[in-house]
C-alpha cells in the first residue's frame, strides 16, 4: 500500500509561520517528485510548489514565491513545506502528492498519489 500522511496544520495569525510535513510509505520515495497543492472553500485546487527526485530543484507558484520553501529528506521519506509571512488568503486545505517522473508538474492530474490533506487557517 501507498500512504502519504500530512501533519503540522493549524491556526496561525497573519505574519506567522507553519511547517507542514508529509510522511510517505509504500513506494521508493527517492524515485518520486513531490508536490504541494491547496484548496480553499469555493475555489479550485491550486498548485503551490514541487521538488524533484534529489531535492536539487524547486518551483513555486507566484503567490507563494519568496514566502514558502519545499524541502525533502530522502533518508526519512518525508517532504516539507515551510510557510512564512502567512496571509489570510493562504487559508486552505493543503495536500502533498507524489509523481513517478523525475520532475513534478503544476497540474493535479500529473500526480499519482495523494495525501488526505491538512487544514491551515490564517486569521486574527
Amino acid at each position: 500500500q501507498v500512504q502519504l500522511v500530512e501533519s503540522g496544520g493549524g491556526m496561525v495569525q497573519p505574519g506567522g509561520s507553519l511547517r507542514l510535513s508529509c510522511a510517505v510509505s509504500g513506494l521508493t520515495f527517492s524515485s518520486y517528485a513531490m508536490g504541494w497543492f491547496r484548496q480553499a472553500p469555493g475555489l479550485e485546487r491550486e498548485f503551490v510548489g514541487t521538488i524533484n527526485w534529489g531535492g536539487s530543484r524547486t518551483y513555486y507558484s507566484d503567490s507563494v514565491e519568496g514566502r514558502f520553501t519545499i524541502s525533502r529528506d530522502n533518508a526519512k521519506n518525508t517532504v516539507y513545506l515551510e510557510m512564512n509571512s502567512l496571509k489570510p488568503e493562504d487559508t486552505a486545505a493543503y495536500y502533498c502528492a507524489a509523481d513517478r517522473t523525475p520532475w513534478g508538474g503544476t497540474k493535479d492530474y500529473e500526480y499519482n498519489y495523494w495525501g488526505q490533506g491538512t487544514q491551515v487557517t490564517v486569521s486574527s
